[in-house]
């Protein structure tokens, strides 16, 4: 392979699972996705995750391991004529693999035509996307897919990448690298191995006929302006372009808000994945220190579901303006978190008596249900008592955050629990 026409991604596709970098929560030993591989009893499932993370090249493995078929579809050039002609094959003692890349990008029809072959068992679908599967697979194709989630690369999968590939590949081991500072690489490859492998090979190329070769932020940052790629909705800017419209707004600065998300609109972006992350961000990031936050986004998506380009421009640049200068807090959001974390080390503790349901005599006779204080029987409708496990009284996990609206609720909290949260 030329160096010069096989990107270094692509040189460095692994070709085993145990190659295969980072999502051990998966891959690693007894990891439900690594036994089914090894038991070939492979589900169908939908692959989500960012891009850069392996999607596509799991589907391979997952097909070499298991010795099967394996037939591959990019949903933004196929559709259901595509999906017959791959269906219509032959398979063997085993149900042959059907990857589609993108899945997310095919239409309700082009979804339901999956639905038969999947439920029979005539393929196993593999399905890749970076959109949240709730949103963008249909209900039913989603019921016979298993999703696994993968993740981002951190700091120790990036540099794994980058000394495989100083290593591994036979163009870059010809010459004498060595990696001054991981930052800017890091920094803009943004958790993406494949822009990481690219730009690391950019980097080096940019050095010319050099054999010693010193990998600096500076020299990365250089190489990586030269070669800004123009913005393509179905490519890395696309990501990279999100990520500092969202930004924009969370960092309440409306006219870089308003220039990200024109630099979206003149390239043609889809007005409802703007408006769906705006959805998002009203939640995440303004929640109860403006609740009408919420209420602007969700009808923006509704209409720009309804109106679509160009008038829909108008409606996206209101909703951008009133996020951005609208009172933010993530307190809703990390106390969700905080307690997701806490019910998975605590789903063995038993629901106070008090607090159980006694729909017959006999739970009522051993206790369900006794005790517990109706809040409208006393003045202001409340009373204090524990709502939690025993074993997590008096635990907190929601902090208002520092805004008037919030500084209210606290006020609240601090009236109605005093000491009890430690409001």
């Amino acid at each position: 392979m030329n160096q010069l026409t096989t990107p270094l991604a692509e040189r460095l596709r692994p070709r085993t699972l145990d190659d295969y970098v980072g999502q051990q929560n998966l891959l690693g030993t007894n990891k439900p996705l690594r036994r089914a591989i090894e038991r070939n009893t492979i589900p169908s499932m939908i692959l989500w995750g960012p891009p850069g993370v392996g999607k596509t090249t799991l589907a391979l493995l997952i097909a070499e391991a298991t010795r099967r078929p394996f037939h591959s579809l990019s949903a933004i050039n196929s559709g259901v004529k595509d999906l017959r002609e791959v269906l219509s094959r032959p398979s063997g003692l085993f149900s042959p693999i059907l990857f589609i890349d993108e899945i997310h990008r095919y239409n309700k029809s082009q979804q339901d035509s999956l639905l038969g072959a999947v439920e029979k068992g005539q393929v196993t679908l593999i399905g890749a996307t970076t959109e949240n599967p709730s949103f963008e697979i249909n209900s039913a194709l989603l019921s016979r897919c298993q999703v696994y989630i993968l993740e981002a690369f951190g700091e120790k999968e990036l540099t794994e990448l980058v000394s495989r590939a100083l290593e591994k590949d036979d163009w870059l081991r010809s010459k004498k690298i060595t990696v001054e500072s991981y930052d800017a690489l890091f920094r803009l490859s943004g958790g993406d191995g494949r822009k990481l492998l690219n730009l690391l090979e950019l980097v080096v190329l940019a050095e010319g006929e050099k054999e010693e070769i010193v990998i600096t932020d500076e020299g990365v940052t250089q190489a990586a302006q030269q070669n800004i790629a123009r913005y393509d909705k179905s490519g890395e800017q696309h990501y990279d372009i999100i990520s500092a419209f969202i930004k924009s707004i969370r960092g309440s600065d409306p006219n870089a808000a308003l220039y990200w998300m024109a630099r979206m609109i003149v390239a043609g972006e889809d007005p409802e994945f703007i408006a769906r992350r705006m959805l998002i961000l009203a939640s995440e990031d303004i929640g109860n220190a403006n609740p009408t936050a919420i209420i602007m986004a969700n009808a923006c998506m509704q209409a720009v579901k309804m109106i679509g380009y160009p008038e829909s421009r108008i409606i996206l640049s209101q909703v951008a303006v009133y996020l951005a200068t609208s009172p933010k807090s993530n307190a809703s959001y990390t106390a969700i978190d905080d307690a997701m974390a806490l019910a998975q080390k605590t789903a063995h503790l038993p629901v106070p008596l008090h607090l159980r349901n006694a729909p017959t005599k006999l739970m009522k006779e051993i206790g369900y249900g006794k005790e517990y204080r109706y809040a409208h029987s006393y003045e202001g409708n409340f009373t204090l008592q524990n709502f939690l496990p025993d074993d997590l009284k008096g635990t907190k996990l929601f902090e208002p955050g520092q805004n008037a609206r919030e500084e209210e609720i606290r006020r609240k909290l601090q009236q109605w629990w005093g000491e009890w949260y430690g409001y």
